[in-house]
């Protein structure tokens, strides 16, 4: 098939953003939920590959078509499931660029565009979060490979300061590593440990108090249990209540032990943002890594995570390996000295949107305003006498129990999954769930730019009517 010429490019980038700018405008008011089985989708799109290709205009339009009722409305403002953010215009608009020049992020002399913006928005960010500027930054895709990065980093820092390589030597022979987590870890930590063969079942398990903070006094009993090179990974914004660890006594614990403390901060590290919710985060600046998000709460554009590390020198040692192919450009920052990848999209120009249009005060009020819904949302849903607020509502989630009647046989389980597979089903909202602490809960996480009172309140009352009709089944 022949390359296309300028005009039907040109025709295509048009019809694709007119079938962008109609979803984005009807998002707000549909079905939050797929409508669109995968039986369905498959039936649509899954025509028999061609020998001579098809018409890029009819293709687009067979994608738009089957997007309509094959997506889940996560830009909307009453998408409450996990924790994903929407994307602010501006940063929709900077994506549709970073496509458009198509460039390899790698290094300053593949896209100085890319490398220049990246370092921008990478002295930002640690403005932002309060973060000394003498740290390394590096674009991943989410915190997974965030939370890899930094115990990359962590691994090398460690076992270099008892004299071992990792990178030349390996792990068979190398001092064994103590890897201390949170008891309410996410499963990005572990994965992460699986990858870098530090195992998960031999890690440590700090203690929890009841909203799944690390308990400090457990931490420092297992430090005292351990000898050699040592991890600690807490955690500031637990996935399920929003809880963040006592990072300050942590820092003083672990550093006093000459350990490396590494924060999942996900979504919780953007607390740091905001006057007024700081002082959940007192001592981040102490960690010697944190693992963050921009695709959730400062509303980017999937996939873009960051990783920030105190120790730029072990933060790129334990990833740098050099060839005779890589060309260099003195006294510019190469954006793959910090990261995995090698061909990589250039993730920082969203980032560098969204802090460039919305400032320190915009990135506040960002965070500031999904506390305040979700806290509305507590407010409203805890008035009704069969629901149960699970959590203190420090940051934003929500973590909730739908009881039912008495005379009910459904146990509070049961009944609580049957509650959220009707609020799913009917549509005006989306969250999911969660096991907390052996009982099943609904997980709210509020986290998209465009969520306002009114959504609360309508989502509400919708989740409200669910309960009275699943009463109606008994």
């Amino acid at each position: 098939m022949r390359a296309p010429k300028p005009t039907l490019e040109s025709a295509l980038l048009e019809q694709a953003a007119r079938h962008a700018q109609q979803y984005l405008g009807s998002v707000a008011d549909r079905h939050v939920g797929a409508t669109a089985s995968g039986d369905e989708l498959r039936a649509w799109l899954g025509t028999p590959l061609s020998e001579n290709g098809e018409d890029a205009g009819h293709v687009i339009a067979q994608l738009a078509q089957a997007g309509e009722r094959g997506t889940v409305a996560s830009q909307g403002p009453r998408y409450f499931g996990f924790v994903i953010g929407g994307s602010l215009p501006v940063t929709t608009a900077a994506d549709w660029l970073v496509s458009a020049w198509d460039q390899n992020a790698q290094m300053y002399i593949m896209s100085p565009i890319a490398a220049i913006t990246e370092e921008i928005a990478a002295g930002w960010l640690k403005d932002v979060l309060g973060l000394p500027a003498t740290w390394s930054v590096g674009f991943v895709t989410g915190c997974q490979m965030a939370n890899f990065t930094s115990l990359i980093a962590a691994r090398h820092h460690v076992l270099r300061q008892v004299g071992w390589d990792v990178e030349r030597d390996g792990l068979s022979g190398a001092p064994e590593i103590d890897v201390i987590v949170n008891d309410e870890a996410h499963r990005t930590i572990f994965t992460s440990l699986r990858m870098l063969g530090l195992g998960t079942e031999r890690v440590r398990r700090v203690k929890t108090d009841a909203q799944g903070r690390m308990r400090s006094d457990h931490l420092e009993e297992l430090l005292r249990s351990v000898k050699g090179p040592c991890i600690v990974c807490a955690q500031a914004g637990n996935v399920n209540t929003g809880a963040v660890d006592p990072i300050a006594e942590i820092a003083h614990l672990v550093h006093e032990r000459g350990a490396w403390l590494h924060v999942d901060g996900a979504f919780g590290a953007w607390a740091a943002a905001s006057e007024s919710l700081r002082h959940l985060v007192t001592g981040i600046e102490q960690a010697d890594s944190i693992a963050t998000d921009c695709h959730k709460w400062l509303n980017v554009p999937y996939d873009s995570g960051i990783v920030l590390t105190a120790h730029p020198q072990s933060h790129e040692g334990g990833l740098m390996i050099p060839a005779h192919y890589i060309q260099t450009t003195p006294g510019e920052r190469d954006p793959r000295r910090f990261t995995p990848d090698e061909s990589r999209r250039a993730r920082g120009v969203t980032v560098y949107a969204a802090l460039r249009t919305l400032g320190r005060s915009g990135v506040s009020e960002l965070v500031e305003g999904s506390c305040a819904c979700a806290r509305r949302m507590a407010e409203k849903l805890r008035q009704h006498p069969q629901v149960r607020i699970m959590n203190e509502v420090v940051l934003n989630q929500v973590l909730v129990q739908f009881v039912p009647l008495p005379g009910d046989s459904r146990d509070e389980g049961i009944f609580t999954d049957a509650v959220i597979a009707g609020i799913q089903k009917e549509g005006t909202c989306w969250l999911g769930g969660t096991q907390w602490q052996g009982r099943r809960a609904a997980r709210i996480s509020v986290s998209n730019w465009s969520t306002t009172e009114p959504d609360i309140d309508r989502s509400a009352e919708a989740i409200l009517g669910v309960i009275e009709r699943a009463n109606a089944k008994i």
